[in-house]
């Protein structure tokens, strides 16, 4: 009878070690059992500007990409930066800064980023969603109400006031030519952001029947050639953003958004109805968005007509989550070229 009791008692032992074992691993986030390869080393080209590391930062002539990192996109991310840094002909003289939640792991994101890319110039930037989160409204996808993906908006107040032009990416997205040719491009006298503007798109349709029924909000556009433009690769004048007020003027439409419900699509609407129209207009080779099909379905899409330098996969359908369901889409091995997740380690699968 002992006997039973004790194996009894080692069997209730073992179910309660199991139990904590698998609750632990549930709680366990992406980016902490993800391992990424570490990426071959690139060097600028005889023609570059030589700049100090410790000069980088707030230097004229270094090149800074800005992008969000967080749990749910980091194998995105790491791609997007892999991709920037084999394509450029002056991969030293890039600073990226990278904004994250406050409450992420910022250690543990560093260490990741910098196993990869020990090279790499960066800064993390953590940032507290506390004012923006009240503004937020439910969208028609649960992932464009991630605080995080309104931290663009606040750009110019989380980085060093001594940048003054910064290169926004989205983390769903590759390049495929020199960044420094997009980065270069002239904001003329006024403007505040150059992006790609999609003139033939039904611009009417980002904003419901009560925005457009409204005399008042309607006539936002009057005098505006209001095109759509796509958000996710973005050049950035910092000063003018700052002189202009401009993160005040979309939070200003976020909050008419929560009481009156203009539109259904996360963080566009709001830099739409502050700057379409107002923009200078980028080659669409620069953004071949949409690969991730629509915000519904994810469907396969194929890239628009014409030469392409960045495939971006906005949308619900993201390269990597198909490419581990084995249903690839056809332009989604081109994005896998440059994905450094380490498959080797059996957790992960």
């Amino acid at each position: 009878m002992m006997k039973v009791i004790c194996t009894m008692a080692h069997l209730l032992h073992c179910l309660v070690i199991f139990t904590i074992l698998i609750a632990m691993a549930a709680t366990v986030t992406p980016i902490t059992h993800q391992h990424f390869k570490e990426a071959s080393k690139f060097y600028n080209s005889p023609a570059c500007l030589s700049i100090s590391e410790p000069y980088i930062l707030c230097s004229h002539q270094a090149l800074h990409v800005a992008m969000t990192i967080d749990k749910a996109y980091i194998r995105g991310s790491m791609a997007a930066i892999l991709s920037v840094l084999q394509h450029s002909s002056c991969p030293h003289n890039i600073a990226f800064h990278f904004l994250i939640s406050a409450t992420a792991n910022a250690s543990l994101l560093r260490a990741t980023i910098s196993s990869s890319f020990p090279y790499l110039y960066f800064r993390l930037y953590p940032f507290d969603h506390s004012s923006v989160a009240p503004l937020i409204s439910t969208s028609i996808r649960s992932a464009l109400d991630c605080p995080l993906n309104y931290a663009r908006i606040y750009l110019a107040s989380l980085l060093p006031s001594c940048i003054h032009r910064v290169l926004y990416l989205d983390s769903d997205l590759i390049l495929v030519d020199d960044i420094a040719e997009l980065a270069a491009i002239q904001l003329g006298d006024n403007s505040v952001l150059a992006a790609t503007e999609y003139c033939s798109a039904n611009f009417v349709s980002y904003f419901t029947p009560t925005f457009w029924s409204n005399p008042c909000l309607s006539l936002t556009f009057a005098n505006r050639k209001a095109c759509y433009f796509n958000t996710g690769v973005m050049v950035m004048d910092l000063d003018r953003w700052r002189e202009g007020d401009y993160t005040r003027k979309i939070e200003e439409w976020m909050e008419i958004q929560k009481r009156m419900r203009i539109y259904e699509l996360g963080s566009l609407p709001p830099f739409l109805l502050v700057f379409a129209g107002n923009i200078v207009p980028v080659d669409h080779r620069w953004n071949q968005h949409g690969l991730g099909g629509d915000n519904f379905d994810g469907l396969c899409r194929d890239l628009h007509p014409g030469p392409v330098s960045v495939l971006h996969w906005s949308g619900k359908g993201k390269p990597w989550a198909r490419l581990d369901a084995k249903t690839p889409c056809r332009l989604d091995a081109l994005w896998a070229s440059y994905d450094l997740l380490d498959t080797s380690f059996a957790f992960d699968s």
